[in-house]
This record gives structure tokens, C-alpha cells and sequence, in this order.
């Protein structure tokens, strides 16, 4: 059961991806007075629509994508005469640009604002200063924890700390940073420390000194406490550097990705249909991704917050890579047709400047082979990763 509802929140957040997407071409398209006719999410034969204005918004039997019809996207369409000067071809080149391109624009506002809302809203996995064990024992020697009889208590029992202690403070400093702060344990072996601890809601001052452990060949102080690993929220402006950060490993990540996409059709050749194992490194299609959105949501050892972190994660590493895949110059894909708007915007240029009559804007049907290989190449490659992902699935460790 709760496979399938991995699954279906994954399509539902593909869905609302496209629809996202398709959106940006429409709010610029609209806002530089272009006429946009239809808005659906799907294609094929129409389920449900409504008019709004001079744009009919709705939904299609096959979720496979969407699409936003904008007057005037072909030389050949025929215009009436109120619509010629709102036609898509008609804009300034930088406009058509701008409404080719809202569509990657907002597939990355979405990924970084789904990153953002793991660091602020939902919180990352860290440890936490809350005790969630407190050992009997330490061996000084090593790191094991197996305590002979004659072993002294952990100077964590001895002093008093139980399980469910957090943490305030350590001699006066607040905590803050539980995975950074607890070197102050590790750097005061035999030296006396003031723990400010909650104890239900309680506060206790407890004097605890760290026994002196070596680890390879270095000794570091320890009190004989596991610390519980929880979901951790980052303030604002930690979290927006933390969105960056990320955001930008997750667009570089994307982007050689897409680099070296052509040297691993071979492999994915063999792995299809030779019976090759899969990398999870390799290259994984739409299937393979809602598999790993069930896989998370089924597994048992994550809390729900780790869950939903992670499924955010999928969503957004997904969108950014989208992003920059329909930026790529290749028709029939939108930076395909930014780069005829450059191509069309420089002629444009050139026969201004030459005193030339302005050139007739580049004719897309021309230019059909081209976008027809393009389009075979893809879905090529779409239905080799389905058949992948069916017969020969990627088993992620998540």
C-alpha cells in the first residue's frame, strides 16, 4: 500500500511539475500581450476544460506532459487580423526568449524551493543533544563497548545522565550545533565538565568527567553517551546557503550527467537487453525514479520526516535536471526554439544595420527532419529506459 502511494505522489508531483512549467510560458506569454488559446496538462482526447477569457484550461486523457498554445508559433499559421500583431513571432527577440525559457526558469525556482523547505521546514537528519543512550561502561583501550566486570561506570552513569537528557549547554556555551559542539567533549578527556541539561522539561546541572580514550593512536575524551539522530531545522539564512549550496551540486551534478549521457547508452544497451546489472549511477528513466519514490516510501527504518526529505529531494533533483535537459538547443525541445529566436533576432540585427528589409522570421517546417531525428533519438532512448526499469529495475539504497 504504501508503495502505491509513493508511486502516486510521485506522478502527482510530476504532474504539478509540467503543469508548473507550462505556467511560466503562459504568465510571460500573457504579460507581452501574446494570445495563448489553450492550456492543458496531458494530451490526447480531452476530459474536462473551461474557458476563461480567451484561454481554454484543462485536462487530457494521457498524463504524459502538457503543453500551452501560444498564437503565432509557426510562419504557417494563419492569423486573423486582431491576432497578427499579438503572434509569438511578432515579439522582440529577448520576449521570446523570455517566455521560452519560463518554463526551465521555473523548473529550477521549484527545485530550490523544495531544497529550502527541507532546511527550514522540515529539517535534515543530524544528531541531536538529546541522550538516547547512556553506556555502562567504556573500554579506554578501543572503541568497543563490551565491559569486563571489574570496568569502572561511564562517567555519563556515574554522574548521573539518563536517557532522554538534552543538552543545553556545556560550561555555560548553549548548545547550537550538536555535531560541532560535542568536540568540546571529545577535546576535554580528564577535564571536569558543567552540563545545563532538560530532564522533563526540568532543568539540572550535572558535573561529568570525560574518560580518556584512544583512537588510533590519539586520546580524546568520551562520556559514555549515543546521542539520538533526528530531523534538525536550519534557521533562514542558514538555510537559504544551505539551499544554494546544494542547489548548485545538483545543477553541476545535472549537467555532466547530461555530458556523458551519450557514453552510457551502450551500457544501458546491454543492461535492457542483455541482462546486464544496472548501475544506480547510470542512467534511471521516469519508472526507475517512481520505484525509488515507493522504495522510500515503503521502508520501515524511516520516520515519516525522513521520508517526505527525501521524496523533496527525488522531486527536486528531478526538476532541476529537466530544467536544464529543455534547455539544451536541440527542436523539438524549448531551447531548441531559442536558439531560432537568436538565429531570428540576429538577422533581424543584420539586416537593420545593412539597411536590408527585415528577413521573414526562420520557418520551423523546414526544419522538421531535423526535429523529427531529434524526436526519434529521444524517444528512443525513453523507451529503453522504460524497459529497463521494468524488466531490469535499479535497486537503490535509500
Amino acid at each position: 500500500m504504501l508503495q502505491v502511494l509513493g508511486v502516486l505522489a510521485f506522478v502527482v508531483a510530476l504532474l504539478l511539475s509540467v503543469m508548473i512549467h507550462e505556467f511560466g510560458h503562459f504568465f510571460f506569454a500573457k504579460k507581452f500581450g501574446m494570445k495563448v488559446t489553450e492550456f492543458f496538462l496531458g494530451f490526447g482526447y480531452k476530459i474536462w476544460s473551461f474557458t476563461r477569457g480567451e484561454t481554454e484550461f484543462g485536462v487530457k486523457a494521457i498524463p504524459a506532459g502538457g503543453y500551452c498554445r501560444i498564437v503565432g508559433m509557426s510562419t504557417h499559421e494563419e492569423l486573423s487580423e486582431a491576432d497578427a500583431p499579438r503572434a509569438f513571432i511578432k515579439a522582440s527577440t529577448p520576449r521570446r526568449l523570455i517566455v521560452l525559457g519560463a518554463g526551465s526558469f521555473n523548473h529550477f525556482l521549484l527545485g530550490f524551493f523544495l531544497i529550502f523547505a527541507i532546511f527550514f521546514g522540515i529539517g535534515t537528519s543530524a544528531l541531536l543533544p538529546t541522550i538516547d543512550q547512556v553506556l555502562p561502561c567504556i573500554n579506554t583501550s578501543t572503541t568497543t563497548n563490551v565491559c569486563a566486570k571489574s570496568a569502572p561506570a561511564s562517567p555519563a552513569l556515574a554522574s548521573g545522565l539518563k536517557a532522554g537528557d538534552r543538552v543545553i549547554s556545556i560550561n555555560g556555551k548553549l548548545v547550537t550545533n550538536w555535531s560541532s559542539d560535542v568536540q568540546v567533549i571529545r577535546n576535554s578527556a580528564g577535564t571536569p565538565l558543567t552540563l545545563l541539561i532538560d530532564r522533563s522539561g526540568q532543568q539540572l546541572t550535572i558535573v561529568a568527567t570525560p574518560a580518556k580514550v584512544t583512537v588510533s593512536g590519539k586520546t580524546i575524551g568520551m562520556l559514555g553517551i549515543l546521542s539520538k539522530v533526528g530531523l534538525k531545522r536550519e534557521s533562514f539564512v542558514t538555510s537559504a546557503k544551505d539551499t544554494w549550496n546544494l542547489g548548485s551540486n545538483f545543477f553541476t551534478t545535472s549537467v555532466k550527467s547530461l555530458v556523458t549521457l551519450p557514453s552510457k547508452i551502450p551500457a544501458l544497451f546491454r543492461q535492457t537487453f542483455l541482462g546486464a546489472k544496472r548501475d544506480p549511477n547510470g542512467l534511471v528513466g521516469v519508472v526507475g525514479v517512481a520505484q525509488a519514490s515507493a522504495a522510500t516510501a515503503s521502508d520501515t527504518a524511516l520516520s515519516f520526516g525522513d521520508k517526505l526529505e527525501t521524496f523533496l529531494l527525488i522531486i527536486a533533483s528531478l526538476n532541476i535536471f529537466v530544467g536544464i535537459f529543455n534547455l539544451l538547443p536541440l527542436l523539438p525541445l524549448d531551447g531548441g526554439h531559442m536558439a531560432i529566436a537568436i538565429a531570428d533576432g540576429y538577422r533581424r540585427w543584420r539586416a537593420k544595420r545593412t539597411g536590408l528589409p527585415e528577413p521573414e522570421p526562420i520557418d520551423l517546417e523546414k526544419l522538421m527532419p531535423i526535429t523529427l531525428v531529434v524526436f526519434a533519438l529521444l524517444a528512443g532512448l525513453s523507451l529503453m529506459l522504460l524497459a529497463a526499469d521494468i524488466f531490469n529495475p535499479v535497486h537503490f539504497n535509500l
